[in-house]
């Protein structure tokens, strides 16, 4: 069997493995596809995900069911506006041993996991939110003049309630690029309502187990690495991204007047990546530019700003990408 042979099934047993991921995600997050499906890429992508969505849509009942079945080590933590970095990454303390002798000894933070939880990210101050943008990045933080290596995988996946803004600090640019998607808790339908209803308030809820360990999942992160991507897709993600930029010859005019800035090298990197998740998750062995189209919007809106007067118009970066899209795809297909 060659490379190529072998490549193929070892895709196709990833894509069987992940359907039983989620699977046992559904027994205790009931419905909504679409968002198990970004955080799973997320996930196997190796990077972070802000969820946002209303309290009550099950956005840490999904992380922890997360943790389970990816076979991580989870931790959380609540953000509020009192939170100081060393909550986060740990502190040394002083310690006197039985013979009196005095050393300093680094205690850990919760941020030394695997998977872990920030919930409401946004009612913290931006010192301790920055306190996570190396962690993020590197996966390691450096702490007393000493780096110190984070679980291997690191991911975050944080929440956000886009109500309720009072007493929150919205993330900083540099932090927002960080996630490599952003993905939206929207209500559920009518039929899913129903299920979590008659799901949640009996004597049993729903059990989850692992399905993967974490050497497994580091495994899919390079299997994922290894997916061929077409020249087409490759283009497609190029131009959109381009396209999204105001400065940019590829900009359409609504996108100079309507965006204040646009995204960077990152979200070419993203659409890469989550494209290949989207085929595995769907049994494909490679992306189409149809996966491309589909993942924009996650990856690209929290990459983006409108100017003040888009703002004032009442539009919104959903609709605008969404047009962005279209605009670039029909210049595809006519070319």
């Amino acid at each position: 069997m060659d490379k190529a042979e072998n490549l193929v099934a070892e895709i196709e047993a990833l894509g069987a493995k992940l359907a039983s991921a989620k699977t046992m995600i559904a027994h205790r997050f009931i419905g909504q596809t679409r968002v198990v499906d970004l955080t799973l890429s997320a996930l196997l992508c190796g990077g972070h995900g802000l969820l946002i969505g209303l309290p009550g849509l099950g956005k840490t009942r999904l992380v922890e069911a997360l943790s389970t079945v990816m076979g991580l080590d989870g931790a959380r933590i609540q953000f509020t506006p009192d939170l100081m970095p060393a909550d986060i990454l740990g502190s040394e303390v002083l310690d006197e041993g039985a013979d009196g002798a005095r050393a300093f000894r680094f205690i850990e933070g919760p941020v030394f996991c695997q998977l872990l939880l920030a919930d409401e990210i946004n009612r913290a101050s931006p010192r301790t939110q920055s306190a996570l943008l190396q962690a993020m990045q590197e996966k390691q933080v450096s702490i007393a003049g000493k780096e110190r290596d984070l679980g291997a995988p690191f991911h975050v996946l944080a929440t956000q309630n886009p109500i309720e803004q009072e007493g929150t600090y919205p993330l900083p640019e540099a932090q927002l690029d960080r996630f490599l998607v952003q993905i939206d808790v929207e209500y559920p339908d009518r039929d899913t309502e129903k299920a979590i209803i008659l799901a949640t308030t009996g004597v049993e809820d729903g059990e989850v187990s692992n399905v993967f360990t974490a050497a497994e999942l580091l495994a899919a992160q390079t299997l994922l690495r290894r997916m061929p991507v077409g020249d087409a897709v490759l283009e497609l993600i190029l131009d959109l991204v381009r396209a999204c930029r105001p400065e940019d010859e590829l900009a359409s005019d609504m996108v100079r007047e309507n965006v204040s800035w646009g995204p960077g090298p990152r979200a070419a990197q993203a659409l890469m990546l989550m494209v290949r998740a989207a085929a595995l998750l769907d049994g494909r062995l490679a992306p189409t530019v149809d996966d491309v189209m589909d993942m924009a919007a996650p990856v690209l809106r929290h990459r983006m700003a409108l100017s003040f007067a888009a703002k004032a118009r009442g539009e919104t970066l959903g609709n605008l990408i969404e047009s962005v899209v279209a605009q670039v795809a029909k210049g595809e297909a006519a070319a």
